[in-house]
């Protein structure tokens, strides 16, 4: 599921310009946009670069932009955003959390029982968007966040 509308409208402000097509030379420059939606594809799933579908630039492009947006400080901004977007909307609750230490191990034959992930119905994009934050680059970004989430009059701002 990729960015929606109202969700690039946000977004779009904090992603560096440097990526301009033009002087002829060398491939086209790929939209920020698209860009910026395989990079989410690859942190939301935790596949490796070269597993990108083909929906999205090729997967060095996003890699490479990946990596100068991380050295930049773009793409903590652009989590950042999208977590306090998906806050006001009321889409994530941080109040629960719940860590399972259990451990149970898998009946003979289960695989039949169970349905296959890609059997499942499409998810919704907050839950999409919130996947990206199990990344370890999100799973930062929220670190960094944890003293303004305690705070509530921080978040309304």
């Amino acid at each position: 599921m990729d960015i929606s509308e109202p969700q690039w409208a946000l977004l779009a402000p904090l992603i560096p310009k440097d990526h301009v097509a033009g002087e002829g030379r060398g491939r086209p420059a790929r939209s920020s946009r698209d860009v910026l939606n395989g990079i989410l594809w690859v942190l939301r799933t935790g596949a490796p670069w070269h597993d990108l579908p083909a929906r999205y630039p090729p997967y060095q492009t996003c890699h490479r932009r990946f990596k100068d947006w991380v050295e930049n400080g773009v793409i903590e901004e652009i989590l950042r955003s999208l977590l306090l977007d998906l806050l006001k909307r009321g889409q994530l609750d941080l109040s629960e959390a719940f860590i399972d230490g259990s451990f149970s191990s898998a009946k003979k034959g289960v695989l039949a029982l169970v349905r296959l992930s890609g059997e499942r119905g499409a998810r919704s994009w907050q839950l999409q968007t919130a996947m990206v934050f199990l990344s370890p680059s999100g799973l930062a970004v929220l670190r960094r966040m944890k003293s303004h989430l305690s705070n509530p009059r921080l978040i309304t701002s």
